[in-house]
């Protein structure tokens, strides 16, 4: 272990796990508090909307699961949360503090490339938040889907080696940072802060889900975390869906 880890935060490293997520469900029953996760190897992970995500060693596979309080949509604002966490960690072991932008809603970019992303469930009477890093290497183009941003690996586009437990380490002391600012202050000052890094705000880009998709200026991130986008009909809020630029 390396560093401080912060107080109140149960740790686990495994070597091999068919997928973090899926050990959070296992541990939930027994759980008095939040506790991070980590797996050196992923044999079967997720993505968001069940998609496969691509875990081999050298990447990051981590998740945080903790006791869901009130509104599970303010519990969901988390997302953002990790985003900075994630951010700050990233610049932190690299040193580059202008390489990364956040890409509403659950992603991480790096030089324009998806480096991270994050997987938020309800289990239960508890959150989890399932976060994939590639530290080493990228998914291949023919691994993602059509449209979407190219991976990209921290190693690829920094030239910095960090080994997953370094990382992990890294990110719990970040995440636990904001973690208490949320929960002192509320998501104000959280979602101030992950503005001031989005990817293409003042930007046209495009919403897209299952059934339809949206297009427009994305202008800001409200009070609930939605997309606002200002679009030819005027300016709409976005929920869930994933962006394209």
């Amino acid at each position: 272990m390396t560093g401080a880890w912060p107080h109140g935060y149960a740790r686990h490293v495994f070597d091999t796990l068919d997928s973090t997520l899926s050990e959070a469900a296992r541990m939930a029953p027994d759980l008095a508090g939040p506790a991070w996760i980590l797996a050196v190897e992923q044999t079967a992970a997720r993505g968001r909307r069940g998609r496969s995500w691509s875990t081999p060693r050298g990447n990051f596979a981590g998740t945080l699961i903790m006791p869901q309080t009130g509104d599970p949509a303010h519990s969901a604002l988390r997302s953002f949360v990790a985003s900075l966490a994630l951010r700050d960690a990233f610049v932190e072991v690299t040193g580059q503090t202008d390489a990364f932008a956040l890409k509403w809603p659950n992603d991480v970019l790096l030089k324009g490339g998806k480096v991270a992303g994050i997987l938020l469930e309800t289990l239960g009477p508890h959150l989890v938040i399932g976060i994939g890093v590639n530290l080493r290497h990228a998914p291949t183009a023919d691994q993602v889907e059509k449209g979407a941003i190219a991976p990209v690996s921290l190693f690829s586009a920094t030239g910095v080696m960090v080994d997953p437990e370094t990382f992990f380490d890294t990110l719990a002391t970040t995440y636990a940072r904001y973690e208490e600012q949320f929960i002192t202050y509320g998501f104000a000052p959280i979602r101030t802060a992950w503005l001031r890094h989005a990817a293409r705000i003042g930007e046209v880009v495009t919403a897209r889900t299952m059934r339809d998709e949206t297009v427009g200026v994305f202008e800001d991130v409200d009070e609930a975390g939605n997309l606002i986008l200002n679009t030819a009909k005027g300016r709409v809020a976005i929920t869930a869906a994933d962006v394209y630029f």
